[in-house]
């Protein structure tokens, strides 16, 4: 897309050797991924204290937001929540928000991070699903933190994906190649467009990218 910085992944490839350089478009804010707001710097800093190390302070971000964050469908909480510092502050939000909560949590560490996309089949049609790459130790590494339930299992794992969906081609489902450094256009507006979470889920998101 014009204008926008993206990786090219191989599709259902987890992890693959990049040019030391690129990451750094993958650092610092915007007006959603708002890293240097004072709720998601205080939360930078409590996680840093007990995991200083960038791998495991970027596990110890994961886990936090995938088990602190609740996930509106899986609450039933209608609030429509974008930004990483409105998420933080709610403690609920789609897996978008949550996907905006972890990439400022790592990249106010200086751990490069972007946004991808999934296209899932939802029962009767599909939607776009949100997770994160995140690059350490040269390598970058899907993570999905939108919350663990019944049949959902993700895990941060730098050896092979765990995501929240892994995707079945048969069925049309689409892991979109790309690794995005703001949040996708066609996601923002249907998060900005709405008011109700819930009515979001049952039809009211991007069907594909």
């Amino acid at each position: 897309m014009r204008g926008r910085a993206q990786l090219m992944l191989p599709v259902s490839v987890s992890a693959v050797e990049f040019d030391a350089e690129a990451p750094v478009a993958y650092l610092g804010g915007d007006d959603v991924i708002d890293v240097e707001h004072p709720k998601v710097q205080e939360l930078v800093m409590h996680l840093a204290g007990q995991a200083p190390a960038p791998v495991e302070y970027a596990r110890s971000a994961f886990t936090w937001v995938r088990d602190n964050i609740r996930h509106s469908l899986d609450a039933q909480d209608s609030r429509v929540t974008i930004t990483a510092s409105q998420t933080l502050h709610e403690g609920v939000g789609l897996c978008f928000a949550k996907a905006h909560l972890l990439a400022a949590l790592l990249r106010a560490r200086g751990i490069p991070t972007g946004l991808c996309y999934q296209r899932l089949a939802d029962g009767t049609g599909y939607c776009v699903h949100g997770l994160i790459a995140v690059h350490v130790e040269g390598v970058w590494h899907r993570q999905d933190p939108r919350g663990n339930k019944p049949g959902v299992d993700a895990q941060f794992d730098l050896t092979q994906e765990r995501l929240a969906w892994p995707v079945d081609v048969d069925m049309g489902e689409v892991d979109y190649p790309q690794i995005f450094t703001a949040p996708h256009p066609k996601v923002l507006a249907s998060l900005r467009g709405a008011d109700d979470a819930l009515a979001l889920c049952d039809g009211g998101l991007p069907t594909q990218l």
